[in-house]
């Protein structure tokens, strides 16, 4: 069995930077430093993080008085912002800058009295966070759409003054089929001038579309509470190619791989590079062939630090 490897694959500029923060903040600061929700979705990270030091909440009630936390890569309502600050809490905002991009986009529709659509998954944090970025004031409102028949179904107080934005980490091609829907029902409808989904989500997902063409089985390295990851598993279900998702080379099965002549292997985005090395190594313990790195899109985005957590030129 061959080994296909997908480019690119694994961490993000967004994800580097999340996890860059932590590891600064604790080497500065001292542990413990709190952080609100896991600062990426990938249990190896997590885990790793909170043996440095790093204490993982869910709301800010969890933080002491005067505490150093810090806002996860998935990005915070106002209203976190605004309870941090009342508190006087010390925060450095690990945001992805892509979701800030979002964030000013609804900021932007909210001060104009239009409706915006965000096209996302109920209950993911970057989905909360923007949502709780819209301000009615205004006189506008924020509706989600998760999917092509809530965009069918959907109604609006005016169609004249409405616009959408998308969580970054969606499918490429489920977002196009509901944006299609909102703009066929809603001819005046605004989006952005660049498309939200983030480079590397759409580049993950391209790279794992051109492994399926040769690949009769997928392996996608990434924990399941990540967006990004479960998309590409997606994307083998549609090509009638078995998916799996995977947080490292425990969770392979043997049986998975009888009679399959070639294995694509990628990772998302906030999924370590040496977790697929690791399942790499037991694929090839099993009989596999070494791996081979498919050509692919190279990526050369990087996202800066906050200006406290920089590292002394003579450092770097």
């Amino acid at each position: 069995m061959k080994i296909l490897l997908a480019n690119p694959r694994g961490f993000c500029a967004g994800v580097d930077r999340a996890i860059e923060i932590v590891e600064r903040a604790v080497e500065l600061f001292g542990a413990p430093i709190h952080v609100r929700h896991e600062v990426v979705h990938n249990r190896h990270v997590v885990d790793r993080l909170r043996s440095m030091g790093a204490v993982f909440v869910e709301e800010l009630d969890e933080v002491p008085d005067g505490a150093t936390v810090i806002f996860s890569a998935h990005g915070v309502s106002s209203a976190v912002e605004q309870e941090a600050a009342r508190r006087g809490l010390n925060v450095f905002d690990a945001t992805c800058p892509l979701v800030t991009k979002v964030h000013m986009e609804v900021r932007h529709h909210a001060r104009d009295a239009r409706e915006v659509i965000l096209i996302g998954h109920e209950g993911h944090p970057e989905v909360d966070g923007t949502l709780g970025r819209f301000d009615p004031t205004f006189g506008g409102r924020i509706h989600l759409v998760q999917s092509a028949e809530d965009a069918r179904r959907l109604e609006v107080a005016d169609p004249e003054k409405l616009a959408f934005v998308t969580q970054t980490t969606l499918s490429v091609d489920d977002t196009a089929e509901i944006v299609d829907i909102l703009r066929r029902r809603f001819p005046a409808l605004q989006g952005p001038r660049k498309e939200d989904i983030c480079y590397a989500t759409q580049n993950r997902q391209d790279a794992v579309k051109d492994l399926l063409v040769e690949s009769d089985i997928l392996i996608v390295v990434g924990s399941v509470t990540s967006s990004n990851s479960n998309r590409l598993v997606e994307l083998g279900a549609r090509a009638d190619v078995p998916a799996y998702l995977v947080d490292g080379p425990d969770d392979l099965q043997r049986q998975w791989f009888d009679g399959r002549r070639c294995v694509g292997l990628s990772a998302g985005a906030s999924a370590p590079e040496v977790l697929v090395r690791q399942v790499v190594e037991r694929l090839v313990a099993w009989g596999a062939q070494a791996p081979m790195e498919s050509p692919g899109r190279s990526e050369h985005v990087i996202f800066s630090l906050p200006r406290e957590l920089r590292r002394p030129r003579s450092e770097a």
